[in-house]
């Protein structure tokens, strides 16, 4: 089963009978590895198996008919060496897993077929020289890792020093270059299936030739993956090639030829401290052997994502004569002389510092018409979007590339006109040019910012990216005053997608610094595009959600925890989206407070709440109704007022109302929220401080608040992570002090219902009680208690 994923992953098109082999394989592998089987007839009937099945594939491409005899001549080929494999290993029974001759010899006859079955496998591509020694130097760090990884795996006990460091370096380069043909830029192509099908199978050989026999002859299983693996592999390579050898789009996987090779060195590095030996010598020097490829590797991938760089920043527009014109000192070209009233200081080396290749255009209505300005893609507005694709173009160009892209934007300049706009942008990119590599590209992109494409690393980029915070955040000297701009950078790394891509990932970054807070660099995740993509369709569905009736409540009953009677219950927000399914409070009320749309949503919760208080007060039962409010809602000047109007309204007693403000957002506004509890205490409305922490600060500003009940989470009724007691009784004691009476919500076990109950909570809210339900179920539920009145 493990064997049969690879198909699904690799192979775009349907392969049962090789899915089913896989099976088959592994079920041998496991009889094996718990010896019920010897290990050379488990390897014998495995690649029996695979050589047959492989080999029936092959066959049938050798007897094609057709005008090209290519594909049959490399289907000849390729099914010699199929079936040479599987011989070599069929062999092993009379010849002994410790006889390395026989399997040597079949390795090498299968690698000089396979060798000429590629070589007449249509869709085969010849890089240029300077690109195949590129590839050998990527290659050469991690093919080293992998020979570490072999020589710690390898037992040292049946096999000479030379033997084993020949294997192992022999597995290193296997491996590479199977990796290499996995995730190169025809990593789909039936080519390159084909070809890293015979690197596992040559893998494999070498395994069987390297591994001990009995009684260490299990270790010999592990050659078994990769010989079956590779085999039909082969198989389905060749047939692919000869079907449609142009097929797939050259695009290159990165990760796993990095992420691959480290996680199989940590993984032999701790099986072999595990076993209690230590390293020796000649794993410390394959250790040290990678380094210097891995720096060459690194100076390379500068080098080459640099020159990119500037050769896209010098690059001309393809169909268009542009015409260069030298700026006057201390101008930007084609601009007139700024006005001295408005004049940000900008010097002949801000006028030149973008450099030669750089190019900016802020607004569409910026008459900075000289700087290779051109339309940008899809917008039909100004902008330098076009000049942007193409210098992260030339970064995906590079065979390995790296490099980040940062797009900055200024907030502050809204109410100024775009002239003013363009005086504060032109100062950020003379700050900005202070701060980044002269072989950086800074380029323009939006109205109000601008964007900046490095050959650096993504640590390194968002390590650049605080710089430009620190570097833009002074003031800004306009009109004789100084203006305060914060900031927002979105970075995204440049490691394979295509540009647009790119650009999209730095946005949605940058967007998503804004909505924390400006003033901070954000870089993209997939997490990340889901919760914009999620908060995008909020704040599109969200205008009109109360004029459409997709909002409702449900209602969590509050019970007293000593005599386990319902004393109230708790409205909460649901709205039901017939777009986004049902949305939360927790999510809802953040994207209704950016929009200014919680006090729509606030109000019509206390009507629909004193509505259906209203209900149920009919009757013997005394009820009680909490209400959760904000306190920017709080804090209005007519709130009180508004709601003794609601109440009035249902003939709803003030008494029987709760108003609920949470805890942490009270020490913003403290006296006005004291003000305005103290008024709803006055019209007779019952107050209650909601998610108290029972902090030092917390605890200090509630001698100050007038409120009736104080709800605490289950962190305080259970015991600390320290060891101390509970901080329940503590809050217990200060409540009494103060007259206030505690709830214990979010109770979820028994556990922290008797908790509560011990620490002197009065009452109680949680699923353990009574989960949130609708209006007719939480009637339904208090009909139970016929008694319930407090």
């Amino acid at each position: 089963m493990l064997l049969a994923y690879p198909f699904r992953v690799l192979v775009p098109r349907r392969a049962a009978p090789e899915a089913a082999t896989s099976v088959a394989v592994a079920l041998l592998f496991l009889a094996g590895s718990v010896d019920l089987l010897p290990p050379s007839v488990v390897i014998a009937l495995a690649a029996g198996a695979g050589a047959t099945l492989a080999g029936l594939r092959l066959s049938r491409l050798a007897s094609r008919r057709g005008t090209d005899p290519t594909p049959r001549a490399a289907g000849v080929l390729l099914d010699a060496a199929v079936v040479a494999a599987g011989l070599t290993a069929v062999v092993l029974p009379l010849a002994g897993i410790g006889h390395t001759f026989p399997v040597l010899i079949g390795s090498l006859v299968v690698a000089a077929l396979s060798t000429a079955g590629l070589y007449r496998l249509p869709g085969r591509s010849r890089p240029a020289a300077s690109v195949r020694l590129r590839w050998l130097v990527e290659s050469a760090g991690p093919a080293l890792g992998l020979a570490l990884a072999g020589w710690l795996l390898l037992p040292p006990d049946g096999l000479p020093v030379p033997v084993r460091l020949v294997a192992a370096l022999t597995l290193g380069g296997l491996g590479m270059a199977a990796l290499n043909a996995f995730a190169g830029p025809r990593r789909r192509s039936g080519t390159a299936l084909c070809r890293g099908g015979v690197l596992l199978t040559v893998g494999g050989l070498v395994l069987l030739a390297a591994l001990p026999s009995a009684p260490a002859g299990r270790a010999a299983l592990l050659a078994v993956p990769p010989l079956v693996f590779g085999m039909l592999l082969v198989a389905v390579g060749a047939a692919d090639a000869a079907d449609d050898p142009e097929s797939v789009e050259p695009v290159a996987a990165a990760w796993p030829r990095s992420v691959l090779p480290a996680a199989v060195l940590l993984l032999a590095s701790g099986l072999h401290l595990g076993a209690g030996r230590a390293p020796d010598r000649t794993s410390v020097l394959l250790a040290l052997a990678a380094v210097p490829p891995l720096v060459l590797r690194e100076l390379l991938r500068a080098g080459d994502t640099s020159t990119s760089v500037r050769r896209a920043a010098h690059r001309r527009p393809a169909g268009r004569s542009l015409r260069h014109r030298r700026a006057a000192p201390g101008r930007w070209p084609g601009t007139p002389e700024p006005p001295p009233e408005r004049a940000l200081g900008v010097s002949e080396g801000a006028a030149t510092a973008m450099g030669a290749g750089s190019t900016w255009s802020p607004d569409h209505s910026s008459a900075w018409s000289g700087l290779n300005r051109r339309p940008a893609a899809g917008s039909g507005t100004p902008g330098d979007r076009a000049a942007l694709l193409d210098a992260l173009a030339a970064i995906g160009d590079v065979p390995a590339p790296a490099g980040a892209l940062l797009l900055v934007d200024l907030h502050g300049t809204e109410g100024f006109g775009p002239t003013a706009r363009e005086d504060v942008v032109a100062e950020a990119v003379h700050r900005a040019r202070a701060v980044i590599a002269p072989d950086d590209l800074v380029t323009g992109c939006t109205g109000t910012g601008f964007a900046v494409v490095t050959a650096a690393g993504p640590v390194l980029a968002y390590a650049l990216g605080t710089r430009l915070l620190s570097a833009l955040g002074p003031p800004y000297r306009l009109a004789g005053a100084m203006l305060r701009v914060q900031t927002s950078i979105g970075l995204a790394e440049v490691s394979g997608a295509g540009p647009a891509d790119v650009l999209r990932q730095a946005e949605l970054a940058r967007r998503r610094a804004v909505q924390l807070g400006r003033d901070r660099v954000e870089w993209y995740d997939a997490f990340l595009e889901e919760q914009l993509v999620r908060r995008l369709d909020l704040e599109r569905e969200l205008p009109g959600a109360v004029a459409r009736g997709e909002l409702d409540l449900v209602y969590q009953p509050v019970v007293d925890l000593a005599d386990g009677q319902p004393v109230g219950a708790e409205a909460l927000l649901r709205w039901r989206s017939p777009v986004l399914g049902t949305v939360l409070p927790a999510e809802l009320i953040p994207v209704a407070e950016d929009l200014d749309l919680v006090g729509e949503l606030e109000w019509w919760v206390l009507d629909r709440a004193c509505r259906q208080l209203s209900d149920w007060s009919v009757g013997v039962r005394e009820l009680w109704m909490a209400v959760n409010v904000t306190t920017r809602e709080l804090t209005t000047p007519d709130f009180v007022q508004r709601l003794a109007a609601v109440l009035a309204a249902y003939g709803v007693p003030p008494e029987r109302l709760v108003v609920e403000v949470s805890e942490p957002r009270v020490a913003g506004d403290l006296s006005t929220v004291v003000a305005r509890l103290a008024g709803l205490r006055s019209l007779g409305v019952r107050t209650a401080l909601d998610d108290f922490r029972a902090e030092h600060a917390s605890l200090a500003q509630l001698r100050r608040l007038p409120i009736d009940l104080l709800k605490v989470g289950p962190e305080l009724v259970g015991a600390r992570p320290d060891g101390q007691p509970p901080l329940i009784d503590v809050v217990v004691n200060v409540g009494e002090r103060l007259g206030v009476e505690i709830v214990a919500e979010e109770l979820e076990s028994s556990t922290q219902v008797e908790g509560a109950r011990r620490g002197g909570c009065r009452y109680g809210q949680g699923f353990a009680l009574a989960r949130p339900a609708t209006a007719e179920r939480v009637e339904a539920y208090f009909e139970e208690f016929p008694s319930a009145s407090r």
